[in-house]
């Protein structure tokens, strides 16, 4: 466990956006032997091998081709974007000829005071003008450089007992003195390598500079930034990798799944709304020479997996959860159920978890959300629109989501990870 926590927060600290967490997982996935490709160029796919796919950057599939003829797709699923805040274009401005600030919007639904009166800096992507055209380069300012600061309390009585806060306004972080107009773009072509003449475009999020860490009486839990869904991202991918060798053996094609922009809909090129994952499946079925009935046959004898972290019982808001349904940090992997179908699990789709975590003796607990309490949805039930797979969504407890720091258990990840390797191993039995 020692060793998967020491992994995991590595993972989040190299990834302060979801680019960075895609480019952590290409590397990972390149030690292991992955190969990549390009969805612009025809794949040349062959039995035994591993592979991958990008999309918009911030979106990846990778997947094993066994060394048999394959009957159905095992498929789990992750988001890589965290609630945040994204950088306008010419984001410097200037207030009462003192300050220079950063012109942001939220990204996400985050619980963004939260934010405030703590370190802040810059990470994304920018495009450069290359020598063969342009490039996207990856950017961290690894730096203390900003801080969004509250107002003092003698200047709002009522702040404990509420507070409101205007996005345009209140939330906008200090860069620095009137004289810090325009450093913004030097400090982005540093960490470029580039000169800032040079920078074409950008996608840019300001990022929580701290580092995850244990807390607890027994170090029993874990505080970081982007937990949610960071963890899962991790704990899939783990997974995935453990069974990666055995899947060449199997007669199922295992796919790992990462989303960017599931905090703000998934409707994008690369988010779960689009036809990344449909295509990718087709793809690999038309190159390994398979008829489209088999393609389809497949498809209704696959099972997707869409993991994301739940609500943990809150130790001041027991009246906000379900009075039965309640899940409790290091207990176990949660198994996820909404009525209006925000979640996609169902009895059938129940039965092939629990067989699954029966198997490997993994604890299973059950979340709903309070009748009374729409909740939010997540990948699972955009996903199998797309590809009519049967599915369930699962994930890990967890408190404060959308915070700028979440708190989770420090058992649970190690579940996941099992978790999951059982899954694409194989579970024997019609879906």
């Amino acid at each position: 466990m020692e060793t998967h926590i020491a992994e995991l927060f590595d993972f989040i600290k190299d990834s302060p956006t979801g680019y960075h967490a895609v480019q952590s997982i290409r590397d990972i996935l390149h030690d292991n032997g992955f190969v990549y490709l390009d969805e612009r160029t025809a794949w040349d796919l062959l039995p035994g091998k591993m592979y991958y796919t990008v999309r918009g950057g911030g979106s990846l599939i990778a997947f094993c081709v066994p060394e048999k003829e394959a009957n159905t797709f095992r498929i789990m699923a992750s988001h890589s974007d965290s609630p945040a805040f994204r950088l306008k274009p010419n984001a410097e401005t200037q207030r009462y000829d003192v300050y220079t600030l950063l012109n942001t919007e939220p990204y996400g639904g985050g619980i963004f005071h939260t934010w405030m009166d703590r370190p802040l800096s810059v990470a994304g992507r920018v495009i450069v003008q290359g020598e063969n055209g342009p490039e996207t380069r990856l950017i961290k300012i690894d730096r203390d450089l900003l801080v969004i600061p509250s107002l003092a309390i003698h200047m709002d009585r009522d702040v404990n007992k509420k507070l409101e806060l205007n996005a345009q306004r209140d939330l906008l972080p200090l860069f620095g003195d009137f004289a810090a107009k325009g450093k913004l773009q030097e400090l982005e072509a540093r960490s470029a390598g580039c000169e800032k003449e040079d920078i074409l475009g950008e996608d840019l999020f300001l990022y929580n500079r701290m580092s995850p860490v244990l807390t607890g009486a027994a170090e029993e839990y874990i505080c970081s930034p982007r937990l949610d869904d960071l963890e899962c991202v991790f704990g899939t991918l783990q997974g995935f990798l453990a069974a990666a060798k055995t899947n060449k053996l199997c007669d199922h094609i295992s796919l790992y799944c990462v989303f960017d922009n599931e905090e703000v809909g998934s409707a994008t090129r690369q988010g779960a709304a689009s036809t990344f994952l449909a295509d990718v499946l087709e793809r690999i079925c038309i190159r390994l020479g398979y008829e489209r009935e088999k393609y389809h046959c497949m498809i209704a004898g696959s099972f997707l997996v869409s993991a994301d972290n739940a609500h943990a019982l809150h130790p001041a808001a027991e009246n906000k959860a379900d009075p039965v349904n309640r899940p409790i940090m290091n207990k176990g992997l949660v198994l996820k159920y909404s009525a209006n179908q925000k979640y996609t699990t169902d009895g059938a789709s129940a039965a092939v978890i629990h067989a699954i975590c029966r198997n490997a003796d993994i604890p299973v607990q059950d979340f709903s959300n309070r009748s009374d309490v729409p909740g939010g949805s997540t990948l699972g039930n955009i996903s199998s629109t797309k590809v009519p797979v049967m599915s369930a969504d699962i994930g890990l407890a967890q408190l404060a989501m959308h915070s700028a720091c979440e708190t989770a258990g420090t058992e649970d990840a190690a579940y996941l990870i099992r978790f999951s390797a059982c899954f694409y191993e194989g579970y024997e039995g019609r879906f």
